[in-house]
Order: C-alpha cells, then structure tokens, then sequence
C-alpha cells in the first residue's frame, strides 16, 4: 500500500471513532435525565446535551493533527491547481497571441490613473466655478494672445447690403 493510501485510511479511521463518540455521548446523555422533570424541560436538557456534545467531539475532529494535515495537504493542491491552470492558460493565450492577464491588468491600472487625474480636474475646475459664482475675487490669469490675421466676413453673394455706411 502507498503512504497517501495508509494515511487517508487512517484518517478515516480517525473519523470513524469521532463519531461515534459522538453517538455514544449524545445516547448518554439522552438518558441521564431524572423521572420528576416535566417533558418540556427533559427535551430542553436533551438538546443542550446533543449540542454540548456535537460542539465537543467537533472541536476535538477539527483541532486534531489529522484533519490539520489534511486540510494543510488539500490547501497546497488547491494552490498548486490554481498555479497549474494559470500557466496553462497564460501559455495558451501566447500562442493564440491573445491579450494576457498581464496586459489587462496594466490597461485598467493605468485607465484608473488617468481617470483618477480627470476626475481631480474636474473637482479643481467645479471648485473653481463655485467660487466664480459667489463673486470671489478672480485670481490673475493672463489673457491669451489673439491672432494678428484679420477675419474675414461672410460675403453677400453681389448683393449690396440694406445697410448705409455713413
């Protein structure tokens, strides 16, 4: 027999004798009641005494090496899993010259900067027009230099305007 074989019997078997302490404590506690206690309250002591002794025997199942080592064991094969089918899948999406996982990631990482960076202008220039709208004082922007070109107006087409030059 293989040593994964010996220890899973083994912790069934470890398994196996939890419950049925369990079983032999919840039966002993189901009859250690008095005669004189009315019904309502031997039930209440029944169900006191199978949760005490479910709580018991289910600390004792889940605090043992046992089922520790396994769930260690099943904990590393889940990871080992989840690392396996990353690699598989990022290999598969290479060859297929697909984007990968990495290449998303840093198109969202830098689409939340950039959108982190509007959205602080935004605040800036709404502060900005709230104190406009108060009549703050403005502070000294300068004006922009307007172009030197004439511009140029709409013909009328060779028709002589309604308008008289004086």
């Amino acid at each position: 027999m293989s040593e994964s074989s010996e220890n899973t019997a083994e912790q069934a078997a470890a398994f196996q004798k939890i419950w049925l302490d369990s079983i032999s404590k919840l039966l002993n506690t189901a009859f250690t009641f008095g005669g004189d206690s009315p019904p309502p309250e031997i039930l209440r002591e029944i169900r006191s005494g199978v949760f005490s002794a479910l709580a018991k025997s289910w600390e004792e199942f889940m605090r043992s090496p046992q089922f520790l080592d396994s769930m260690k064991q099943w904990m590393d094969n889940a990871i080992a899993f989840r690392k396996m089918s990353n690699d598989f899948m990022a290999t598969a999406r290479n060859e297929m010259q697909a984007t990968s996982r990495d290449d998303v990631d840093t198109v969202m990482l830098a689409v939340r900067h950039m959108e982190k960076r509007l959205l602080d202008r935004v605040e800036e220039l709404s502060t900005q027009i709230h104190e406009l709208q108060r009549g703050a004082p403005r502070p000294a922007v300068q004006p922009k230099a307007r172009a030197t070109t004439p511009v140029k107006r709409a013909s009328n087409n060779g028709r002589k305007s309604s308008r008289k030059n004086p």
